[in-house]
Order: structure tokens, then C-alpha cells, then sequence
């Protein structure tokens, strides 16, 4: 082995966990979509419970909450879309959907930054989404919030504000495929781990953001998530 790199690479930013001063590791990051089905119809697709379907990021692609980030490059339409995310803290092989919440360390929320442009230009082709979803600062998250600090999932409110006015709202129980689910589906591919993020799906009302925008997405229980949408660099 090489006894040094050619270049030194920035770390992902470790995530900030609500009363601990360690932060979270990121290893991974697992998207689902279509979770919801009012989103589902706002898109013109079908609800799907044949199996979840899934996109990743690059760890790269983290932004923690608070930031102002430009306009995402090569676009003219970006959206938003709130999320819960599921952060992993243990090992999950093969796990059956009763097991999979030992598995989970905690929640944030976050946001998915969409180049829908690229993205329906990709569908209209049947090829990959990778540049409509995957890019710098297109995975917003907040601070954790450890899992037995949070309690049960259930109806809690989920929400996102686009300069102060609400154009999302759902309830975590409107998903279609729940927390347990989608950790025991992703289980029968991938050995799961410590450093996993999972963004859950969003509910309807996505729409697009703009130079100056300010987004604010708050889930119950779990500390909000924010962003302020610059000029393009």
C-alpha cells in the first residue's frame, strides 16, 4: 500500500447530535421515492407497493442546516423536497422489518435539492436521475435527534416553509412504505451500517426555488432544518 495520498480529500461534514458533542459519521446516503402518494399523483405516477424504489447521494452532497449555498449550477428549475431522514447506528443484513429498528441510531430532518429539469429529461430517456439529484449541497440536513430521545414514530407533523409560507404538510403516517420497511427492504442489498442516512420520501407540494429563497423544514420533535438559497456562483 502507498505510504501517503497524492492529495489530501475534505472530509463529509459530521453531523451534529442533539445534546452530544460527537458528531455522526456519514458513510452513505439512500434516498427513496415516490413515498408518499399525494406526491406520487403531483408528478403524474401511480402509488407503487410492489417494493420501494431508491436513488443515492454522495456524501459529498451534505449540507448541514443554517447554511447559504448558491443556485445549483446547470439548471433552471430546482425544487425542494422535505424529508424525514432515518440515520443508521448499527449493523442490518438480511433483517426482517419487526428487527430493522434496532438498527436505527436517530433522525434529522432534511431537504433534497432536485434539478427537476435534469431529472425529467433523464425519466423522458429512461436513464439514470444522477444529475438531477445527486450535486453539491443537495442533501440539507439537521442535527440528529437520538431515536430513544424521539420516542415511536407515528403522526407526527412534517412541513416545509418557502419564504415563510407553508407549501408542504403531511403526517410521518401518511408514508407508503414505513421506517421498518425500508430498512429491511435496503437490508436485502446492502450490508448496513453505522453512518447510513436514509431520506424517507416528501409529501406533496414540491415546487422551485430561486435566488434569495429561504426554506425552513420542520418535522415534530426534531430540530428544524434551514437554508438560504444564493445567487449561482
Amino acid at each position: 500500500m502507498p505510504a501517503e495520498t497524492l492529495f489530501d480529500l475534505a472530509p463529509p461534514p459530521d453531523l451534529p447530535v442533539v445534546h452530544d458533542t460527537r458528531g455522526y459519521a456519514v458513510r452513505r446516503i439512500f434516498c427513496v421515492g415516490r413515498n408518499y402518494a399525494a406526491h406520487a399523483a403531483e408528478m403524474g405516477n401511480t402509488v407503487d407497493r410492489t417494493a420501494p424504489f431508491y436513488f443515492t447521494k454522495c456524501p459529498g452532497a451534505l449540507c448541514v442546516s443554517g447554511a447559504t449555498i448558491p443556485y445549483p449550477p446547470g439548471t433552471e428549475n430546482c425544487h425542494y423536497e422535505m424529508e424525514l431522514v432515518v440515520a443508521l447506528g448499527a449493523s442490518a443484513f438480511r433483517v426482517a422489518p419487526e428487527a430493522a429498528m434496532a438498527a436505527v441510531f436517530g433522525y434529522g430532518c432534511g431537504i433534497d435539492l432536485t434539478r427537476r429539469d435534469l431529472q425529467a429529461a433523464a425519466k423522458e430517456k429512461a436513464r439514470p436521475w444522477d444529475l438531477g439529484k445527486d450535486f453539491e449541497n443537495s442533501a440539507l440536513i439537521s442535527a440528529l435527534t437520538p431515536r430513544a430521545d424521539f420516542g415511536e414514530l407515528g403522526d407526527q407533523r412534517i412541513a416545509l416553509r418557502h419564504d415563510g409560507a407553508v407549501v408542504q404538510q403531511a403526517r410521518l403516517n401518511e408514508m407508503i412504505w414505513s421506517v421498518p420497511e425500508l430498512v429491511a427492504h435496503l437490508s436485502q442489498f446492502y450490508h448496513l451500517g453505522p453512518g447510513d442516512l436514509i431520506y424517507t420520501g416528501t409529501p406533496a407540494g414540491v415546487g422551485a426555488v430561486r435566488p434569495g429563497s429561504v426554506l425552513e423544514g420542520e418535522i415534530d420533535g426534531l430540530t428544524p432544518v434551514s437554508v438560504t438559497i444564493a445567487a449561482a456562483a
